[in-house]
């Protein structure tokens, strides 16, 4: 298994979803000073504060530390719908969803 930053990990979600530091403070319910503090002071997070970040981009720790893990077995198609899934907020997972369940119903 390879080693993984936190903070460039943090970096790299955030940039796959196109998320600002502040749209990830709100997603996950940490302040933004304190994500702030910790990106550019170069301060790992806590357990509590990485299952937070977690929570916010939608994964679990566990996918957060072996990134390929969740798309073992996948298509190609349905990797890329995981991708671009995980890359929604809350609300727009929920719209998602309910799109898919829609469409699922007409089949």
């Amino acid at each position: 298994m390879n080693e993984i930053n936190p903070l460039d990990r943090i970096q790299q979600l955030c940039d796959e979803r196109g998320w600002s530091y502040y749209q990830l403070a709100k997603a996950s319910g940490i302040t933004y000073s304190t994500l702030n503090t910790m990106v550019n002071k170069q301060n790992m997070p806590s357990l509590p504060t990485l299952q937070k970040l977690c929570q916010g981009f939608g994964i679990s720790v566990t996918d957060f530390f072996e990134p390929d893990r969740s798309q073992t077995g996948l298509t190609k198609d349905q990797a890329a719908c995981l991708s671009l899934f995980t890359a929604l907020s809350p609300d727009e997972k929920q719209l998602a969803l309910a799109y898919m369940k829609g469409l699922a119903k007409k089949l």
